[in-house]
């Protein structure tokens, strides 16, 4: 078994580009991992890594020998994961980042669900649309939607988020109600993520249109709230509407030109790196999700 001690630890210092935030994601200190790869590198009689004051890259040997190792890792890690989810006790914090209606509607009760099964679990939330540091912020995944950057991150879809336009009775008695997309150049619009809104024609792209309006803000419920109050039209995901189209307080408009949005996702770090409790919450959300529909 000796020839296997100090893999795990240069696997995640490979991933991480540091002995440091390799040591947060195994749980352990950093003079361990350090230590570990250090031995493994004299059984070798190789350097796998070129240590330096502010990075660490691989060798070549180094690089080779990582594209084997991972593998393994993987594969050691997956045959763990055959365990039924009910014969696993989980405890500790399972800590998510989340954000917009779609997360307090939908993703919170989904959890709070995921959550009765595990006794011994605690499960926090955190309602926040910056962008979170995983290792620093101890964040097990995010909830996030639209269009993702390209961080290095893990991301599965949870949903697609079809767009819907909407406004109140009184605002649409005063002002009209628009039939085309680029009437919204006259209207006041209530403006959330962006004031760049793309509508579609027959399934295809219109362009976007850029909008202006008397209200703004990052919080969904907020931009529906002001929306009641005959602020203006507002466009976003259309859930965010469900229980306000339902009881009368916003009316669709435009309904034609609707377009088919974003998703929502799961964006967390390496799998490799997941404490169960992430992962069976994950995979959780996705079979929830599986068949969601606006």
């Amino acid at each position: 078994m000796d020839s296997f001690e100090g893999i795990n630890e240069f696997v995640a210092v490979a991933e991480s580009h540091g002995f440091s935030a390799a040591a947060k994601q195994l749980g352990c200190s950093t003079s361990h991992v350090s230590r570990q790869v250090s031995r493994l590198e004299e059984r070798l009689g190789v350097a796998l890594l070129a240590r330096s004051t502010r990075m660490v890259n691989l060798t070549q040997a180094g690089q080779v020998y990582y594209q084997q190792c991972k593998d393994l890792v993987i594969g050691l890690q997956q045959a763990n994961e055959q365990l039924s989810s009910e014969q696993i006790q989980l405890n500790g914090t399972l800590r998510v980042s989340a954000a917009g209606a779609f997360a307090e509607n939908y993703v919170a009760p989904a959890l709070m669900e995921f959550a009765k099964g595990y006794p011994e679990l605690t499960v926090e939330m955190d309602f926040d649309t910056r962008m979170v540091n995983f290792i620093e912020d101890g964040i097990d995944f995010a909830i996030r939607y639209g269009r993702l950057s390209d961080s290095g991150l893990v991301a599965r879809k949870l949903v697609d988020r079809p767009m819907a336009a909407a406004a109140s009775p009184e605002y649409l008695e005063r002002y009209g109600v628009p039939t085309h997309p680029e009437q919204l150049r006259h209207h006041s619009c209530i403006i959330a993520n962006n004031d760049h809104w793309v509508f579609e024609d027959n399934g295809k792209s219109m362009g976007s249109i850029r909008v202006d309006g008397r209200w703004r803000s990052n919080n969904s419920g907020a931009v529906v709230n002001a929306c009641e109050q005959g602020l203006g039209i507002v466009y976003m995901p259309k859930s965010s509407f469900s229980d306000a189209f339902h009881e009368g307080r916003l009316v669709p408009v435009l309904t034609p030109y609707w377009g088919k949005g974003s998703s929502s996702w799961i964006v967390y770090q390496n799998r490799r790196f997941l404490p169960m409790r992430a992962r069976l919450a994950i995979d959780y959300l996705v079979s929830h999700f599986a068949n969601w529909q606006e």
